[in-house]
C-alpha cells in the first residue's frame, strides 16, 4: 500500500481549512484516511500550521510520499529539507 502525505479539504465554500492526512494513494482526495497528522489554514493572516511533528516524522520515516504543497508546508516548518537546486549550466 502506497501512503501519501495529502491535504483533505474541509470547510465552506470559498473558505477552505485543510487537515492533513496520511492516507492511501488511491482514496480520493476527502474520502478514506489512515491518520491526521496536522491541520493547514491558508485563510488567516499568517497561514497556521499545527502539526504533530513525530506521527509526521514516524510517516515519512516508513516511506509516505508528501505531495508538493505538504512538501512545501513541511519544508517551510523545518521539517524536511529542501530538494537541492540543480545547478545551472
Amino acid at each position: 500500500m502506497a501512503v501519501k502525505l495529502r491535504l483533505m479539504r474541509m470547510g465552506k465554500t470559498k473558505q477552505p481549512t485543510y487537515r492533513l492526512v496520511a492516507a492511501d494513494s488511491r482514496s480520493p482526495r476527502d474520502g478514506r484516511f489512515i491518520e491526521v497528522v496536522g491541520t493547514y489554514a491558508p485563510r488567516e493572516a499568517e497561514h497556521k500550521v499545527v502539526l504533530k511533528a513525530d506521527r509526521v516524522a514516524r510517516w515519512l520515516k516508513e516511506g509516505a510520499q508528501p505531495t508538493d504543497r505538504v512538501r512545501r508546508i513541511l519544508v517551510s516548518e523545518g521539517l524536511l529539507q529542501a530538494p537541492a537546486q540543480p545547478a545551472d549550466k
